[in-house]
């Protein structure tokens, strides 16, 4: 009895020291944090754990979509448990949580009442679960659209009011670079520089395929104004942009956590390059307001052809939009999408304003324009709807 465990655990001790498929094969059901640890027992296990990461090029994401105990916001406690399964490495992290309950007040019986929390201490708890050289953007804004954790294929919802947010885990892909950047607005400088787009790699890139955009602070003046300035050189046929007008933004790792001032507005977003990325988007206009011309706006985001695996869909909406909009009918944009792409996940929010316009992409990406105007991208009371295919996985 003794000597053949003794035997087998020799036999199993050398398969596991020595044959790097049966190790591969065993450390591939492990989700990244143990992955990280098994890679530090040997130099076979190490080698099998980095071919292992090479291999893991799909986008995972967080939901939260329930409030909890008011001293944390539902991303931070979600985003702490699940990240204990996540089988990706993140090294871009973009987050969107509410603005209301994120920034530490919610509707209560009636009349307002302080959460025990603030921003910044949110932003810097999720911050901390992160990896270090990770890049993260973080956004809140005044309702969310999220996909629940467990299947692409779930179905998305509108949450216009609650406690609800999302973070999305890009790991490293071959031929992807994506990258954050940020504008802010200098109030003595009526101009804006250029030449920063080409600091960003905004400009002389031709790899650049989408850009995604939250302009923060809209409400102040000259907010808009430098919108235009950095929207307008950006807005060339070989690029797809989309995005909105958010509440505010509370971290990008790149500005080692200074708060912006209070009356300070600008532009942070994401930027997305690589020839293998394919991407397209159409504008619901204020017309749009019922199931069937929703679902005409769908069929033309289908015609683009998007490959389905690996890509993620996008909704950046006004917040006069929603069930309102559609007299009371809950969900309506997000079950359109659905029905069209059963199996991408769908994220973004309710906002300020949009940005985006009717773009299809052919399949060499030349874009075609679809409406008559063709240089207006930022609107009101419209959705901007936007698929981003990351390639092929292995």
């Amino acid at each position: 009895g003794t000597g053949g465990a003794m035997e087998a655990a020799a036999k199993g001790g050398f398969v596991l020291g020595n044959l790097a498929e049966v190790v591969e094969r065993v450390l591939g059901f492990l989700p990244i944090k143990s992955l990280l640890r098994a890679a530090c027992v040997c130099r076979l296990w190490r080698e099998c754990a980095r071919r292992i990461l090479r291999a893991r090029q799909r986008v995972a994401w967080v939901s939260a979509l329930e409030a909890g105990p008011a001293d944390s916001h539902a991303l931070v406690r979600a985003l702490a448990r699940e990240l204990e399964r996540v089988h990706v490495l993140p090294q871009t992290v973009l987050y969107i949580a509410d603005a209301e309950t994120f920034s530490g007040h919610e509707d209560c019986h009636e009349q307002k009442k302080a959460r025990k929390r603030n921003s910044k201490e949110t932003a810097i708890a999720l911050e901390k679960l992160l990896p270090k050289r990770c890049q993260v953007l973080g956004l809140v804004t005044p309702g969310i659209v999220v996909t629940p954790m467990g299947s692409s294929s779930n179905q998305p919802q509108e949450i216009e009011e609650g406690e609800a947010g999302f973070a999305l885990l890009f790991p490293k892909i071959d031929g992807v670079k994506i990258h954050t950047f940020h504008f802010s607005r200098d109030s003595k400088n009526r101009v804006f520089d250029e030449s920063k787009f080409a600091e960003a790699g905004l400009k002389n890139n031709p790899d650049l395929r989408v850009v995604l955009l939250f302009g923060y602070n809209s409400w102040k003046s000259g907010a808009t104004r430098f919108l235009h300035q950095i929207v307008n050189p950006l807005n060339e046929k070989s690029i797809i942009l989309a995005g909105g007008q958010v509440e505010s933004f509370t971290s990008l790792t790149s500005e080692n956590n200074n708060a912006q001032p209070g009356d300070a507005c600008g532009v942070v977003g994401l930027a997305f390059s690589g020839p293998q990325i394919q991407s397209a988007t159409v504008l619901l206009d204020q017309d749009v307001a019922d199931e069937r011309t929703a679902e005409a706006a769908m069929q033309r985001l289908k015609a683009a052809n998007i490959p389905e695996h690996n890509t993620i869909g996008f909704m950046f909406a006004c917040v006069g939009r929603g069930y309102r909009h559609y007299k009371t009918k809950r969900n309506m944009e997000a079950d359109a999408f659905r029905k069209f792409f059963p199996n991408i996940p769908l994220f973004g929010f309710f906002g300020h304003g949009e940005i985006g316009c009717d773009r299809i992409v052919t399949g060499n990406f030349v874009l075609r324009e679809c409406n008559d105007i063709k240089d207006d991208v930022l609107h009101g009371y419209t959705t901007v709807m936007t698929l981003i295919y990351l390639g092929s996985t292995k």
